[in-house]
């Protein structure tokens, strides 16, 4: 009879404890979904091909189709139609506010131009930034108890913490004042402050659980350190590093603050490293508060596109990362 209550209560308990993880897992997916849902809601409109394959275009630029005039508008000017009237004035072409935001109902353009863009600066970024890191955590879980490794550790963390704008103050003040240009460049360093500390961490946590046996095995084979670290320990923890790697992607790619005061922005394809260059988050930020409904839609559109390129390459690393760890067995 005990016996038997006790298989009972074991099986309650299991089952109250499945539902338990059930619920969990739902409350952390679905924030996601409903997220995604949300700003896909908002930006369905904006998506298209031509919100692909098209840069900025001014919204007056609608008016223009209509009349068959032509826009007041050059494309060779990475800062054309940043400075429309946002106070009630008249835009340029004459036409009022209310005229303009008639004509510009709908989306108009594309963000190809900030794609473009957020690839080349956060991937310069996370170049940057990648042997920093991981020589880093290297240095930290192979030497983990000398008086530097609790020093690096410890600035890793409070870097980690620290606002991004922080970033971006001092790359505007190290190199942007001292060039006297924004740039693509000053970018990639600001948001590389912020990937450093994430692929460090990430790196020496990995390398932490690869059992302590086969770095004995490799010793015991007369490899030296250096080479058995290399060939044995990082190879092993590979799968873990490259999730580390894409955590610092996703984290540069949807930085804003820092890339306000380094890059600026631009409204045409650039891909000169030393002048300022467009990218998602900032195209959203400023789509955000502009008066015109048809870029307010295309905030939402790259809040979209940029949530999903960071979902997506994150969904491919693990698929591959999986695929090298079936292979190795």
């Amino acid at each position: 009879m005990n016996t038997t209550n006790n298989y009972r209560w074991r099986k309650f308990v299991d089952q109250i404890m499945r539902g338990s993880t059930i619920v969990a897992t739902g409350c952390a997916v679905i924030p996601l979904i409903a997220i995604i849902g949300y700003v896909l809601t908002l930006g369905a409109s904006a998506l298209s091909v031509q919100f692909f394959t098209d840069v900025y275009q001014p919204p007056n630029m609608a008016k223009a189709a209509t009349d068959g005039t032509t826009p007041a508008f050059d494309p060779n000017d990475p800062f054309a139609g940043i400075g429309i009237p946002t106070d009630g004035s008249a835009p340029a072409d004459g036409s009022t506010p209310a005229e303009a935001s008639v004509y510009a109902g709908g989306p108009v353009g594309g963000v190809l131009h900030g794609i473009i863009g957020t690839l080349i600066i956060t991937g310069m970024g996370l170049l940057f930034a990648l042997p920093i890191g991981v020589f880093a955590g290297i240095y930290l879980s192979e030497f983990r108890n000398e008086r530097y490794s609790t020093i690096v550790r410890f600035c890793c963390d409070v870097l980690s913490g620290s606002p991004s704008i922080v970033a971006g103050v001092v790359i505007y003040v190290l190199v942007v004042i001292r060039n006297k240009e924004f740039s693509a460049v000053a970018g990639s360093l600001a948001l590389m402050i912020l990937m450093i500390p994430i692929v460090t961490r990430t790196t020496e946590e990995m390398l932490k659980l690869v059992p302590e046996s086969m770095r004995e095995a490799a010793r015991g084979l007369g490899a030296p350190t250096w080479y058995s670290t290399f060939t044995v320990i990082i190879p092993a923890a590979l799968p873990g590093i490259v999730t580390g790697v894409m955590l610092a992607f996703a984290r540069g790619a949807g930085e804003t603050a820092p890339l306000i005061l380094t890059v600026l922005g631009s409204n045409v394809i650039s891909t000169d490293l030393f002048a300022p260059m467009a990218s998602l988050p900032l195209l959203a930020y400023r789509y955000t508060e502009s008066p015109y409904p048809g870029e307010n839609t295309l905030a939402w559109g790259s809040a979209f596109v940029l949530m999903m390129l960071v979902l997506i390459m994150n969904i491919l690393v693990r698929v591959a990362t999986r695929s090298r760890a079936g292979a190795n067995r």
